[in-house]
């Protein structure tokens, strides 16, 4: 197979993905908004924060890189607290997404050799085109929560 070929699939992919995870967060902000009242949607994403950083340990364990799992720990501990603070505090709420979609993207450019933030061996594998996906749906509920930021505020003051 041609080069040209291989960067055609892998464009198409790309988009895909990309596509993939903007509809999978609007999905996912249609569902919230229906059946969750404004705090206990803000605690949803705040501890959904910390399960999808808690699949960098799955794809560590699945892909076997040893190495990485010191790193992606920390990383994972550091998601964990920024989402479950985020659970009250909507700022670190979109901080914490933001920051991991950058986390996602700097996964995929390390695996394609398109950066080199990572030491050797320090970061996972992760499966074709996920942080493009991760990265996309990261960096939708950021721009959610910011919307949205304003009535969770209000919702944790009112005396209810």
């Amino acid at each position: 197979m041609s080069d040209a070929n291989r960067s055609i699939g892998f464009v198409v992919i790309l988009v895909l993905y990309l596509s993939i995870g903007i509809m999978a967060a609007a999905g996912c902000v249609a569902i919230g908004r229906r059946f969750l009242r404004p705090k206990l949607e803000q605690v949803f994403y705040g501890f959904f924060l910390v399960m999808i950083a808690a699949f960098y340990l799955a794809f560590t364990a699945y892909f076997q890189i040893g190495t990485a799992w010191r790193m992606e720990s920390l990383a994972v501990v550091a998601f964990a607290v920024v989402g479950a603070t985020g659970a009250r505090v909507p700022a670190l709420l979109i901080l914490g997404y933001a920051a991991h979609g950058l986390w996602d993207l700097l996964h995929e450019l390390q695996q394609h050799g398109a950066c080199s933030v990572f030491a050797a061996g320090d970061a996972t594998t992760v499966p074709l085109a996920y942080g493009v996906f991760c990265a996309a749906f990261d960096l939708y509920i950021a721009v959610y929560a910011y919307l949205r930021r304003r009535e969770w505020i209000a919702a944790w003051r009112a005396r209810v």
